[in-house]
C-alpha cells in the first residue's frame, strides 16, 4: 500500500475497512505483529475495536487480510512480466528478480513482511501462516513454469536456486550484510539461468 499523500489525509478517505488495514499494516511492518494489540490498531486507524471486530472477527484474521493483500501484490507482479514479455520466460524471470530488486530499499529499513512474520509465527496452523505458505508453494509453481518455458532442463532445481538467491537477498539487505544487493542479484539470476539453459532447447531434441 504504497502511501502518495501525507497518512491523515490519505487515511481519512479510506472506507473504514481499508483503513484498519492501512493501519495493521504500518504498526506489523515498524513494530512486529505480537506487539500491536487491536487497541494500537483502532488508535491508529482512528476508529474502535468494536469496529475492528465488526470487520475481522480476531485480530489473527486481520493479520492473515493483510498478509493476502502482500501476496496478491507478489502475485500481480508475475501477472506484469507474463503481460510484458509473452512468450518470453527468461525475460519474464529476469522481471521478476527485479521486482524483488526494486523493494530491497523499503526491506532495508522495514523488512520482508513474510520473513517478519513467519518468524513471528511458529505455529503452522494459525491462518496467516497458512496464507504465508500458501503463498509461497503458488509463488514456487509459477517461477517452474517459466524455468519449464525457458527451456532450463531441471526447471525446478533452477526455480528453487533462483528463489534461494532472491529470498536470500531479501534477508541479507534487511541485516545490511552485503552491499550493492540488487546489483549482485540481477547477475547471479542472469548467470543461474544461463548455467542450466539446455543447449538442446526445451524438447531435448537434436538434429542430424
Amino acid at each position: 500500500m504504497a502511501a502518495t499523500a501525507r497518512r491523515p489525509s490519505r487515511v481519512a478517505k479510506l472506507p473504514p475497512r481499508e483503513r484498519i488495514l492501512d493501519a495493521a499494516e504500518e504498526l506489523f511492518q515498524s513494530e512486529g505483529i505480537r506487539r500491536v494489540g487491536v487497541q494500537a490498531i483502532a488508535e491508529r486507524a482512528e476508529t474502535t475495536k468494536v469496529a475492528i471486530y465488526r470487520h475481522f472477527e480476531t485480530k489473527d484474521a486481520l493479520v492473515a487480510e493483510w498478509l493476502r493483500i502482500v501476496a496478491a501484490d507478489y502475485q500481480a507482479a508475475f501477472d506484469r512480466v507474463e503481460a510484458e514479455y509473452p512468450g518470453r520466460p527468461r525475460e519474464q524471470i529476469l522481471g521478476i528478480a527485479r521486482f524483488i530488486v526494486e523493494g530491497l530499499p523499503a526491506i532495508s529499513h522495514r523488512g520482508c513482511p513474510f520473513i517478519n512474520s513467519i518468524a513471528e509465527l511458529p505455529d503452522r496452523s494459525h491462518p496467516a501462516r497458512q496464507v504465508i505458505e500458501k503463498h509461497k508453494a503458488h509463488q514456487t509453481r509459477r517461477l517452474v513454469g517459466m524455468c519449464t518455458e525457458a527451456g532450463l532442463p531441471d526447471p525446478e532445481q533452477a526455480a528453487a536456486e533462483i528463489t534461494f538467491v532472491l529470498e536470500g537477498a531479501q534477508v541479507s539487505t534487511q541485516n545490511g550484510s552485503i552491499d550493492r544487493a540488487g546489483d549482485r542479484v540481477m547477475r547471479i539470476v542472469e548467470g543461474l539461468m544461463d548455467q542450466h539453459h539446455s543447449p538442446l532447447g526445451a524438447s531435448g531434441a537434436t538434429t542430424d
